[in-house]
């Protein structure tokens, strides 16, 4: 039967016998969807999760790194994560800014796999997309992990270190990992399994953020002894869009709208229902009563943990990663870290390092137990791959799992400290302590809510309007921003 016009190839300049269509609007949706985790998912929830008088700072540390990273991915650091190999962990670096790239079928070069004799075992990477939609798709990842890493230093770190921190943790850190998973680097080469991100989006951001943390301090005692949430309700809104932008995350990895790509949905859903309700349980046995943050925790390392995995396990065992990361990071955060003093000094705001590190590297070593073989084959480079549970030659995948995960632990926090002791020569890492002690209003002359006195000063009504204190009165903003 003839093909109907609308789904024939060379139908216009723009519609190329290679593209298929369906596919790459799948594409651009998914990353449109992962974007929306960041911007405004993760705006709303960092602006809400925290104290009153830091939720400004907030959301804007997520906003400008979105924002940041775009220009830095486009320019530079696309090609350093999925370009021409440099070195056998890095791509080189060039732009992806002009049309004859941008236009051309995708091709991820570095990703031909090799068997050990050198003959080619599966070929290069060619989704039938055009170069622009994977650029978009991958960039949304690129800025997720820097805003997420960003929950770690949230109510103390000086913007303008912030500010020169995200380019510099982009280049030196985030394009390493993702060319050496992603890209056709060695642990691709290897046969490492991340399906969407478990090591090079999580491991990475709650490695960094923890190591981040160190260097740029505690926050005040004070907003360490106390920091409520300014608005729960937000928190839920923003969780909400975590969750279902989670779709695209998963879903988007095979680069085509088939079947990986809807156990992948699938999976991720039912992964993340687990482990809320598993973190729910232990709130309520433990702590007698259910907390909506925590259950937004729970929700949270449930989708990093069958991120590593989405489309290459059963149902079952996305049930079972369920429950391990609904109790494992609960343990780690809720015991482990009262009682280990090493944690104890490190102030990692939002808990990034139990929600994101030690969930993604559970979702990892799961992975490297419960990959199904079809479903492997679907999806990866390295033919015959499996999980232990299925005998075989799957017990070496746990190692090379692990292994992985190393790799990806030890750069990161080389690498984070490497860029926190160059910042710090030129910028301070932490705010000057009237920053500290005020927050929004000193230190972007804006604050959340429209109500006089949120920070840690005295209330001038409390000691007259000739006080001393007069001077600490929050100044009214001037310029695009002022109340008229």
């Amino acid at each position: 039967m003839a093909v109907p016009t609308a789904y024939q190839g060379n139908t216009s300049a723009a519609v190329r016998e290679w593209l298929n269509k369906g596919d790459n609007a799948w594409q651009m949706v998914s990353a449109t969807l992962v974007g929306l985790q960041s911007l405004p998912g993760l705006v709303i929830l960092y602006g809400s999760i925290v104290k009153k008088k830091w939720a400004v700072n907030s959301a804007f540390m997520a906003l400008y790194a979105f924002a940041a990273v775009w220009i830095c991915w486009v320019t530079w650091a696309y090609n350093m994560s999925f370009g021409d190999k440099l070195v056998p962990f890095w791509g080189k670096a060039k732009p992806a800014l002009g049309q004859r790239f941008l236009i051309k079928r995708a091709a991820l070069p570095a990703t031909t796999h090799l068997y050990h004799n050198g003959t080619v075992e599966t070929a290069m990477s060619t989704p039938y997309l055009p170069m622009a939609s994977v650029v978009y798709f991958q960039c949304s990842f690129a800025a997720i992990t820097v805003v997420l890493l960003a929950g770690s230093l949230l109510g103390r770190m000086n913007i303008k270190a912030w500010m020169a921190f995200v380019p510099l943790w982009l280049t030196f850190s985030y394009t390493v990992g993702a060319f050496s998973l992603w890209g056709g680097g060695f642990l691709f080469q290897w046969g490492v399994i991340d399906y969407s991100g478990g090591y090079v989006i999580h491991l990475s951001s709650g490695i960094a953020g923890l190591t981040a943390a160190y260097w740029v301090g505690p926050r005040t005692a004070s907003d360490r002894e106390r920091f409520p949430p300014n608005n729960v309700l937000l928190v839920l809104a923003g969780a909400g869009l975590l969750w279902m932008g989670w779709a695209g995350f998963n879903g988007g990895a095979p680069y085509a709208a088939n079947i990986d790509a809807s156990m992948a949905v699938l999976n991720t859903h039912v992964c993340a229902a687990t482990s809320l309700l598993m973190w729910t349980t232990l709130d309520v046995v433990f702590f007698k009563k259910p907390s909506v943050i925590g259950a937004v925790q729970g929700m949270m390392t449930g989708l990093v943990c069958i991120t590593p995995g989405a489309g290459l396990v059963q149902g079952w065992a996305a049930m079972v990663m369920g429950i391990l990361s609904g109790s494992i990071p609960w343990f780690t955060m809720m015991v482990v870290h009262r009682r280990w003093s090493f944690l104890q000094n490190i102030d990692d705001t939002l808990g990034v390092f139990h929600t994101h590190a030690v969930a993604g590297f559970l979702g990892g070593a799961a992975t490297g137990l419960f990959a199904e073989p079809v479903l492997c084959a679907l999806f990866l480079p390295v033919t015959h791959s499996r999980g232990g549970v299925y005998g075989s030659v799957g017990g070496v995948q746990l190692l090379k799992q692990v292994v992985g995960a190393g790799f990806v632990v030890a750069w990161n926090a080389v690498v984070t400290t490497a860029i926190c002791a160059v910042i710090r020569f030129v910028v301070p890492l932490r705010m000057s302590e009237d920053q500290l002690k005020i927050g929004d209003d000193e230190v972007h002359g804006e604050e959340a809510y429209a109500l006089w006195g949120d920070g840690e000063t005295l209330a001038l009504t409390r000691h007259g309007p000739n006080s001393e204190l007069e001077s600490q009165r929050p100044r009214v903003p001037t310029g695009v921003t002022q109340n008229v």
